[in-house]
This record gives C-alpha cells, sequence and structure tokens, in this order.
C-alpha cells in the first residue's frame, strides 16, 4: 500500500501515522517491522522512527502472501470490473450470482470469478467483500484486496462513509416523490431468512432509506434508493410496507410477467480511498433483464441521465451524512 504524505502529515513519525491513520493491528505492524521490505519511504527501508515530511510516499507491505490465499476455486465466469487500485476492486455482479460460497454454490460466485482473476495476473487471493448483495440484486460491490484496505473500508462502513443509490421497479406508488422510509427490523418468527418492520420496543434495528422517485407510470415507480443503514432486506422490507413492493419480489411482494427476479440493482456506489481518502464514485447501468422490464413499463428512458441522478443523489447524501 503507497500512502502520499501531504502537508497535514508532515511531521509524524512512521508509527504515529500508522496508529493515527491505518488499521494495522499490533500483529500485523510487528511484522512489517521485521520485513525487509515492510516499511519503506520513497523506496528505502526505515524503521517505526522514521519523521515524514510532505511529498513522501509511505510504503506499507500489506499485500497478502501465498499462505494467505483461500482454497476458493477459480471458475472462468462473467463478471466485469467497473474500478480497480491496489487496495480493491468494484465488480458489477450479475443477477443470479451470488457473492460468496455456500452450500450449493461453490464454483458460481462471485468469489470464484476473482478468484479466476487473480490467479492469472499471480496475485494471492483472499476474499475480503466489504458488503455484499443478495444472489437476486444486480449491481456493484465493494471487495477489498488486502488485510488493511478490508480494515479501513469496514471501519469506513461503519462510520457511513460509503454510499449506495439502488434503482429498483416497484409494484405501486409511493406516498410522495421523495422521501425518507423509518422503521425498526427484525426476523420474522417463522423464518432465519424473512424480515419484517416492527415497533420501536420490538427486538428489532433502526432502519433509514432515502429515495428519490425517477418516474411514474401504470401503477409502477422507478425510484433511486439508498439504503442509509444496512439491514437484510431492507430496501424489499421497506417498499413492501408502503405497498408498493419491488416487481418480482416473491418474498415480500409477488412473482411478475416482466422480470424472473426482484427488479433491484445497485447502481452507484461511492467510498473513499485507502490510500488518500480520496473519494471514489462508481456507476453501473441496468443489466439487460431490468432494462427490458423498465421499458417495457415506460417505454425506452435516457439511461444516462438515469445514472447522473442516481450519482447526483448519492453526493447529495453525502453532504448531509
Amino acid at each position: 500500500m503507497d500512502i502520499f504524505i501531504d502537508s497535514s502529515k508532515d511531521g509524524l513519525t512512521v508509527l504515529e501515522y500508522i496508529k493515527k491513520h491505518t488499521a494495522i493491528s499490533s500483529a500485523h505492524l510487528k511484522h512489517l517491522k521485521f520485513s525487509e521490505r515492510g516499511i519503506l519511504v520513497n523506496g528505502s527501508h526505515v524503521t517505526v522512527r522514521y519523521t515524514l515530511r510532505n511529498g513522501d510516499i509511505l510504503s506499507l507491505a500489506t499485500e497478502d502472501s501465498q499462505k494467505d490465499a483461500q482454497h476458493i476455486e477459480p471458475c472462468d465466469l462473467p463478471l466485469e470490473i467497473i474500478y480497480e487500485d491496489g487496495d480493491c476492486a468494484v465488480p458489477s455482479k450479475p443477477a443470479n450470482m451470488p457473492t460468496h460460497p455456500s452450500h450449493g454454490h461453490y464454483g458460481d460466485t462471485v468469489a470464484n470469478a476473482l478468484a479466476f482473476r487473480y490467479a492469472h495476473t499471480g496475485e494471492p487471493f483472499v476474499f475480503r467483500p466489504v458488503n455484499r448483495l443478495d444472489r437476486n440484486t444486480s449491481g456493484l460491490l465493494l471487495i477489498a484486496k488486502n488485510r488493511i484496505a478490508a480494515g479501513e473500508l469496514s471501519r469506513a462502513m461503519t462510520e457511513g462513509r460509503i454510499k449506495k443509490v439502488y434503482i429498483a421497479l416497484l409494484d405501486g406508488e409511493l406516498p410522495s416523490s421523495e422521501g425518507s422510509i423509518e422503521t425498526y427490523m427484525r426476523r420474522t418468527a417463522e423464518s432465519i431468512i424473512v424480515r419484517e418492520n416492527c415497533p420501536a420496543d420490538g427486538g428489532g434495528d433502526y432502519a433509514l432509506t432515502k429515495y428519490r422517485t425517477i418516474k411514474v407510470k401504470n401503477r409502477h415507480t422507478l425510484v433511486a434508493a439508498s439504503p442509509v443503514t444496512g439491514r437484510t432486506h431492507q430496501l424489499r422490507v421497506h417498499f413492501a410496507g408502503l405497498g408498493a413492493p419491488i416487481t418480482g419480489d416473491d418474498m415480500y411482494g409477488s412473482a411478475s410477467e416482466l422480470i424472473d427476479r426482484h427488479a433491484l440493482h445497485s447502481a452507484a456506489l461511492s467510498f473513499p480511498r485507502v490510500s488518500d481518502g480520496e473519494r471514489v464514485v462508481t456507476r453501473s447501468p441496468l443489466p439487460e433483464d431490468m432494462a427490458k422490464a423498465v421499458s417495457e413499463v415506460f417505454g425506452e428512458l435516457d439511461t444516462e441521465a438515469m445514472l447522473h441522478m442516481c450519482e447526483q443523489f448519492l453526493l447529495e447524501n453525502d453532504k448531509i451524512n
């Protein structure tokens, strides 16, 4: 991991920088200190007592080694990478592809596709998803490529510095063109999978969604939605609770002739770049099945304008929060 030292960090020792500005554990710091190329400044080995100056490049050996690599079967699966740097990758997941291996899905996941990709680059592969999507939800995922990036991005997620906007097609109309949905959510008594809204004292977790309507026609709504909190099935439960379930969602609504899965796509994602904290904004257009469903309801829409609107909604939420 390469870090540019700006004037605000001038005068810090390497140790002070690591403790204040990274998620490096004590155990990993010890490993860096005793590795020949564990800590470099401008390409030369230094100790943790070295004083950093404006313009320095601090390099920390955060990359995984072969002994860290997981035994995930590499499989040649279609997976578009929207953004990638030394610390993370942002793939756009197709619908019907699970995020990680589980019973019955050991060779058809995002993890398998990435294992194949990195096997061909010679990089040791450890699957570290920062967020996850339901199997039938398409769109952007954030994957950390080393343990330090995983710690930094997980902390950013907890602190609300990672923002997401989804596009959803709904069966029904919303009470207003723009607004917030605030509830508490819990598992139902009958299932470990299905969620429901509940009273504040009902044993659930607080859930907040912000939304903005894109188009309304024929009792259908196309909406941009930002889950401020990250509860399981949050958008699906929230829109169903307003009487406008996501089209094709047979768990919280009903199956649809328009699409054979719930019409939900992770369209915009922003996060702080690990190396310098600068904000990265990524976008993913609607996949073919959802674009077809949307066009059948609304006719042809300007997809670029739709993505731009989602990006603006995302950036507005960034400023608010």
